[in-house]
């Protein structure tokens, strides 16, 4: 999944996404589990190892 695909996938541009993965944006909870569906992961697996 490209970093496009990922944005679209949770409703932001794909510039927003760039500011996500370098930890310059906040998230709500409601986008964490949007990106968690997108990747087919469960929220606890998302969150793992932090």
């Amino acid at each position: 999944m490209t970093q496009e695909d990922l944005a679209f996938e949770i409703g932001v541009d794909r510039s927003y996404m760039g500011f996500i993965e370098r930890g310059e944006r906040n998230l709500t909870l409601e986008k964490i589990a949007k990106i968690a569906k997108a990747l087919s992961v469960s929220l606890s697996e998302l969150f793992k190892g932090i």
